[in-house]
């Protein structure tokens, strides 16, 4: 025997809420369209209808179901990634090209890492810093060319 089909019951107030979170342009992408997603199963689309329509598989659309029904509207955002948080912000990084462009002199990466440390209290690698520093550069570079 078969399970019940997966399906969703929505009250006016959270259709529009869903409604909304689809329409905002502040939110992530997949976020918007696993909210279409349940606004799709509340109008009665079975999980299939629903893949074949965001390009998603069955498994996708049922995982987004079920977080929804578990979480609510929290269930919708992804979950936040691991990993170890940066130790910079790209303002600490602006401080610094400000001071090389403003003073009229050149500076080696330790006395950037000085600066960098008593400033900001940021502790990186000399190597990390020029990796940053040549990203910024090369972003820079791009922006000129377009």
């Amino acid at each position: 025997m078969s399970s019940p089909r997966l399906r969703v019951f929505l009250t006016s107030s959270q259709e529009r809420t869903l409604f909304e979170l689809s329409k905002a342009a502040n939110v992530p992408q997949r976020t918007k369209d696993r909210a279409s997603a349940i606004r799709l199963s509340a109008m009665g689309w079975k999980v299939e209808q629903i893949a074949i329509y965001l390009k998603w598989a069955d498994s996708t659309v049922r995982t987004a179901i079920h977080r929804w029904k578990k979480s609510g509207l929290m269930g919708l955002w992804d979950a936040p990634r691991s990993g170890r948080k940066r130790k910079w912000q790209p303002e600490d990084i602006e401080k610094i090209t400000t001071k090389l462009d403003f003073e009229q002199r050149t500076y080696n990466t330790r006395q950037l890492l000085e600066i960098l440390s008593t400033l900001n209290g940021v502790y990186l690698s000399s190597r990390q810093l020029r990796r940053i520093l040549k990203k910024k550069l090369l972003m820079e570079e791009n922006k000129k060319l377009k």
